[in-house]
């Protein structure tokens, strides 16, 4: 636009839509990612208008257009590649375990890392439950621990790191994170595009949905406002099904 800044009068239909085609032709971004763009600028332009900063809201015939993508998870094997590998170096097994106990609790990476002794509770069953809220809309989450996020948790109780920083797991970047989950994927043999985030998705699927747990109860602990948003996982157990009854055929 060959200026430095505009004023919010001069924000129009038009100019969303030269932003948008702008947004195209740079380098590695897709097509959510323009859309994520331009929905920070919507929020401003819709605080503006409520403000009555300006007369008219710009993006009123302005429709984003989201391409819906399959989420990525590990299946029962895949999982269970990850688990029974042990690592000499201790970095790569804190980050192991770490993605290990995401997959059966399906808190994030910032949820987890913000775990304290305090958000361990006796539950409704008198067993240990977590007791916390997403870091990423606030809403309250109770998950019951399952045995294998027990002993993770065990693990890490004594390490000086976690003492230091009065948390349940030591601390890491989500970048080192990442990165270091690469190395993990390298090992194990896994050929996706291994992320913490897969593990959440992981823990939706593999671990609750695909053993039968009601999708009232998967979206509850994943702490979705809105039970259509873990649908989104069911669609793929629903993919799983008729691999499984193409199976069955076969061998009946």
């Amino acid at each position: 636009m060959n200026t430095t800044d505009m004023y919010l009068s001069e924000l129009s239909y038009k100019f969303i839509i030269d932003f948008e085609r702008f947004l195209r032709h740079q380098e590695s971004i897709g097509n959510n990612t323009v859309m994520k763009h331009i929905e920070r600028l919507r929020k401003m332009a819709n605080l503006a208008f409520k403000m009555e900063w300006i007369d008219k809201d710009p993006f009123i015939k302005f429709k984003a257009k989201y391409i819906k993508k399959e989420r990525a998870f590990l299946t029962r094997d895949e999982l269970n590649n990850i688990e029974q590998k042990e690592f000499s170096i201790s970095r790569l097994e804190l980050i192991k375990d770490l993605f290990v106990f995401s997959c059966y609790t399906g808190l994030s990476y910032g949820d987890v890392m913000s775990l304290t002794d305090d958000n361990i509770c006796i539950g409704i069953d008198r067993k240990q439950w977590i007791f916390s809220q997403r870091q990423k809309t606030s809403i309250p989450v109770k998950i019951p621990l399952l045995s294998k996020a027990l002993e993770i948790i065990e693990k890490y109780k004594l390490h000086p790191s976690s003492i230091n920083k009065e948390r349940l797991f030591p601390t890491i970047s989500n970048q080192k994170l990442n990165s270091y989950l690469k190395e993990i994927a390298n090992v194990c043999g896994i050929k996706k595009n291994l992320t913490f985030h897969i593990a959440r998705h992981t823990f939706a699927t593999t671990i609750t949905l695909s053993n039968g747990v009601p999708i009232e109860t998967v979206s509850k602990l994943l702490g979705h406002s809105k039970i259509t948003t873990t649908q989104i996982y069911a669609k793929v157990i629903e993919r799983k099904v008729s691999q499984d009854m193409i199976q069955l055929e076969k061998r009946m």
